[in-house]
């Protein structure tokens, strides 16, 4: 199969849900492919991480989106990611990124330990009551995606009452994100970024009138503040993204990660008694399946990458699903191994666009991965889970699971309450 035939398939509706076997016909023709007219595929891991952070690649920009996708401004999804970080480059993504970067500091993500804990065994709890007698629950809507939604919106100070309306909007908005999108698919993008834009003007104006302790605040006071600013389109677009990505990527983590350990029992059972190897199995569950499949490039000046001559100008479509499981980078890429050494998945991305949430994202699946596995030991998939059909990012519709009887406290003479972690 040619690579644009390859491509082709990628991006059909089978081809989303099951990338990896197209990933390898478009590897057989080398790290770095052409596809099309000035369009190239990377499957490389060592070719995708030096594209993700030579300076000479950027994301679209004004100017380009104008060549490429004329009447882009009459989008609203458009123009929201259009505005944010996600999608400007230097000097513009710097200024934002710096202005933003300090919710996200070590110390106040191992600050949120205890939140994601708390949240954690109260979602434990509600699966157990919904699966009693055998009753299947829906793992994505009762766990994996409330989870990540409650973090994030503590973050921004979201009121909980109000987190149930984002699962929709956000939805509806990251059609925009698939590498292609037809007219529908953007009328339904459009209408999202409109209630996400709406619900956080309300927002923005209530920090004005009474500031608060959250990120919403912070960003607040940058658009209002001398030196580093930021202006209304990109206060707006910036919350709307780091909303978005706050959950979206933490929420196909959680689904995509739960099957390969329950498909994996002997490894499952290692984490249920050993929660400390958490880190490990998280980096591992990101290779194998991960939540982000790929991101895209523009390169403003001539490379060569993979032996392949870049031109100015090329579009490039950097498949990280495939860098993760490059056979090159990691021996049998298709064996979920939490053993493997030197484990760097390039699932959050690489260089300036690094995914700014990536430690909170891990910590959160290293809390979920072992709590669940320890209180719920029978968990199971029960019937056939239902893969959302997108390829940028990768995760599940729904996931049945029954959840089984749930294990007793774990308990130890003398050791006072909380220090074993969460309990029943």
């Amino acid at each position: 199969m040619d690579p644009a035939d390859a491509l082709a398939l990628l991006l059909s509706p089978a081809g989303r849900v099951d990338p990896y076997p197209t990933y390898e016909r478009l590897r057989a023709h080398g790290p770095v492919v052409q596809a099309g007219p000035v369009f190239y595929v990377v499957t490389g891991y060592a070719e995708a991480d030096a594209i993700l952070r030579d300076p000479r690649f950027g994301v679209m920009d004004d100017e380009l989106r104008e060549r490429f996708l004329p009447g882009w401004r009459e989008s609203p999804a458009m123009m929201s990611i259009s505005r944010s970080m996600l999608r400007t480059n230097p000097p513009d993504h710097s200024r934002m990124r710096r202005l933003a970067a300090g919710t996200f500091t070590p110390r106040r993500i191992a600050a949120m330990r205890q939140v994601v804990e708390a949240q954690a065994g109260e979602l434990v709890d509600a699966m157990v009551a919904g699966g009693r007698d055998g009753a299947p629950v829906d793992f994505m809507a009762g766990f994996a995606y409330p989870l990540p939604v409650a973090v994030i919106c503590a973050l921004l100070g979201v009121p909980a009452s109000d987190r149930p309306l984002f699962r929709r909007w956000a939805t509806d908005l990251t059609n925009v994100l698939e590498p292609e999108i037809t007219p529908e698919e953007l009328a339904v993008a459009d209408r999202g970024a409109g209630e996400l834009r709406a619900y956080f003007t309300e927002l923005v104006a209530a920090r004005r009138r009474a500031p608060a302790d959250d990120l919403t605040t912070a960003l607040v006071q940058a658009h209002e503040g001398d030196g580093d600013r930021l202006s209304g389109d990109e206060l707006l677009a910036n919350l709307i993204v780091l909303l978005v990505a706050g959950f979206e990527t933490t929420t196909n983590l959680l689904g995509n990660g739960l099957v390969a350990l329950l498909d994996h029992p002997g490894a499952a059972a290692t984490l249920r008694e050993r929660p400390e190897f958490a880190p490990a199995y998280v980096d591992e569950l990101l290779r194998y399946d991960s939540p982000v499949q790929l991101t895209s490039r523009m390169s403003t000046a001539p490379s060569r990458h993979g032996g392949v001559d870049l031109p100015t100008e090329s579009w490039i479509m950097v498949s990280l699903g495939a860098a993760n499981r490059d056979p090159r980078r990691y021996p049998k890429p298709e064996r979920f191994d939490p053993w493997r050494p030197q484990v760097h998945p390039l699932s959050f991305g690489a260089g300036p666009h690094y995914c700014l949430g990536a430690a909170l994202a891990r910590l959160e699946a290293q809390v979920a991965f072992p709590l669940l596995l320890r209180r719920l030991p029978g968990l199971a998939v029960a019937g056939r889970p239902e893969r959302r059909v997108r390829l940028t990012l990768r995760g599940y519709a729904s996931l049945p699971v029954t959840p089984g009887r749930e294990a007793a406290p774990v308990t130890v003479a003398g050791t006072p309450p909380g220090a074993l972690g969460p309990t029943p």
